[in-house]
């Protein structure tokens, strides 16, 4: 029996592994899934120059088009509004994991990595990690872009950092519901919609675009308290270096939507691969 072979055994008895063992497979296994889903990005361009198309039209029409007719705090419209452009874009990118995933199942790849010796959470975690690769790319574009048209970071290089770093957790966090939605569609078509429509409403209801203090009563609380706007905010914050006291209910939204999504779209990849 060749080394290969055996190898091969070994990894399939995961019963015989110490738990560092099966934590350092699952890692590999997520990151030979990441690393496929990168390169698909290089082989079809497209996917990566259209997704940062839609970011660079929202910010250039708000801020000429509405930005002279919107008072914000923090001076200049551009500097309000891009830290919200940055939640946006990567709340939007999210749906590429939802069709990612559906076209993986409808294509019946999923059931040919179910039947490799690899961890159920690799796919998923692949996919979710490739999408915030993706998003770190369209983050540094979009602050490039913000930058020749007036922005300016306002509260230091390391309130910058975090701003960038706290911006991409959430579209991280914000991916496993999309992959959620992806395995519950498994349809392609079905999933660009599936994932689209039920964040739009989110992002215009929250305070990525113009304060919520003119809203009415009842949604200007809920704009106020849903995840999108304390993010917002709190990026807004670490950048303009303006006061906000939702920096926890931030950390608390991420966490709770995390320790919720995670599983239930694993158990869901489960459930629709089998």
């Amino acid at each position: 029996m060749s080394e290969q072979t055996l190898g091969t055994i070994q990894r399939t008895t995961p019963q015989n592994a110490s738990t560092l063992q099966r934590l350092s497979w699952n890692f590999t296994d997520a990151m030979v899934m990441t690393w496929r889903n990168l390169m698909y990005y290089l082989r079809v361009p497209q996917l990566l120059v259209f997704s940062t198309i839609q970011p660079v039209m929202f910010l250039l029409l708000f801020t000429y088009v509405f930005g002279s007719a919107i008072n914000t705090p923090g001076g200049e419209y551009i500097n309000y509004l891009l830290p919200g452009i940055l939640v946006q874009t990567v709340l939007f990118g999210g749906t590429a994991t939802t069709v990612g995933l559906a076209t993986d199942l409808s294509k019946g790849l999923v059931d040919r990595f179910r039947s490799l010796p690899m961890a159920r959470s690799a796919v998923l975690a692949g996919r979710t990690i490739a999408d915030s690769i993706r998003n770190i790319f369209v983050i540094l574009l979009m602050i490039l872009v913000g930058y020749m048209i007036g922005f300016r970071f306002q509260n230091g290089a390391g309130n910058a950092i975090l701003a960038i770093m706290l911006v991409i957790a959430f579209g991280h966090v914000f991916s496993w519901i999309f992959a959620f939605v992806g395995m519950v569609v498994k349809d392609p078509e079905t999933a660009q919609v599936a994932g689209f429509v039920w964040v739009f409403p989110l992002v215009f209801a929250s305070s990525v675009f113009v304060p919520t203090d003119n809203m009415t009563p009842v949604l200007k609380a809920f704009a106020e308290n849903q995840p999108i706007t304390v993010v917002t905010n709190t990026v807004r914050s670490l950048i303009l270096g303006l006061p906000t006291d939702d920096e926890l209910m931030a950390v608390l939204w991420l966490i709770g939507i995390y320790a919720v999504f995670v599983p239930l779209a694993i158990r869901q990849y489960r459930r629709s691969a089998g």
